[in-house]
């Protein structure tokens, strides 16, 4: 029955009132020689004012009730008569239930959508404060010894003002990374498209991270490096910081005597760069939030290692910034696997 459009009700009503009152009719006013089309006449009119009183009265009703909670999830400034009659025109029972039912889908979505922001937005204001905190309250305390009689101290005087220094170097590191996100998120970070060899960069960030590889014995090789140089278009700059920030990570996490390789792969108009290890791996349940700022799988030992906790994040939002995919694949003392697409360059 709820299927049934508004005027075929009206409809089936109206018929079944006309068939009572003629019925009514026969019973008590007719007589035998009366003629037939005397009833079908007036079975006709019964019907047709039953159908038309039924039909205005159900659409004043419907459309006094309705038009302002219609107005009010569309959003539309269509004045009140123009909308009467295109809601008169499409049933309105049924369009206002169809638009209502697809409006509370939407704002449930949106609801749902505002509490994660506000969940993760509390998340995140409370990160912020704890990589701040750590630094400043680590400068503050060597300030306190250095002003309570240890700067005359010459055993700890530069100790402690080289570990300030460090800590400074923390803080603005954190805030460098945090205004990075901010305009690349905004839009405000113009990226700067250009034609470069991408496997030349991969030989630069080698190059530059031997030195922390070196100490842990990890290798660094392009795994199957290309004959021929391999171009790309994009912002060389910020690629260049995509890879450097997962050579460290894959360094840093990585085990002793392990390695690091980079591989590339051409699939029609894109180039695949794979980042990979044989490090320490990341649980299953970690991996959907690795490229959230500050996330970090081991909180403990990213400190250690001297990460502000953003830098997969600044990756990610880079590859996004080109309109490009990036995606991790990992096991548990089995290594990680991080790997973004670029466009290849026609040349």
């Amino acid at each position: 029955m709820n299927r049934l459009r508004t005027r075929t009700i009206i409809l089936i009503n109206a018929l079944l009132i006309s068939i009572i009152a003629l019925i009514s009719y026969l019973i008590i006013y007719l007589s035998d020689d009366i003629k037939g089309y005397v009833i079908i006449v007036f079975a006709i009119l019964v019907f047709c004012i039953s159908f038309i009183t039924i039909n205005f009265s159900i659409n004043k009703l419907v459309l006094d009730r309705i038009l302002p909670l219609y107005k009010l999830i569309q959003k539309t400034s269509i004045s009140d008569a123009v909308l009467k009659r295109e809601l008169k025109n499409a049933d309105p029972i049924l369009t206002f239930t169809k638009d209502f039912d697809s409006w509370t889908r939407e704002r449930s979505s949106e609801l749902k959508q505002l509490t994660e922001l506000k969940k993760y937005r509390k998340e995140f204001l409370g990160n912020v404060a704890h990589e701040l905190k750590t630094p400043l309250f680590n400068i503050q305390g060597y300030i306190y010894t250095l002003l309570d009689g240890g700067l005359e101290d010459t055993s700890i005087n530069r100790k402690y003002l080289e570990r300030t220094d460090k800590s400074i170097d923390r803080l603005i590191a954190i805030i460098k990374d945090l205004d990075s996100i901010s305009r690349l998120e905004s839009g405000e970070l113009e990226l700067i498209y250009e034609e470069f060899n991408i496997a030349a960069i991969v030989d630069d960030i080698f190059e530059m991270q031997e030195l922390r590889a070196r100490n842990k014995n990890i290798r660094l090789e392009i795994e199957k490096k290309p004959l021929h140089p391999l171009f790309v278009m994009a912002d060389k700059k910020r690629i260049f910081q995509v890879i450097n920030n997962l050579v460290v990570n894959s360094i840093n996490y990585g085990k002793e005597n392990g390695y690091v390789k980079i591989s590339f792969f051409v699939f029609d108009q894109n180039v695949i760069v794979d980042v990979s290890d044989d490090g320490l791996g990341i649980k299953k349940g970690h991996l959907p939030r690795i490229f959230e700022r500050f996330y970090r799988v081991d909180k403990s030992r990213s400190r250690e290692q001297g990460g502000t906790g953003l830098g997969l994040s600044i990756v990610k939002h880079i590859i996004e910034a080109h309109n490009q995919t990036i995606n991790v694949r990992s096991e548990i003392d089995k290594g990680t696997s991080i790997a973004f697409t670029l466009t290849k360059s026609i040349k």
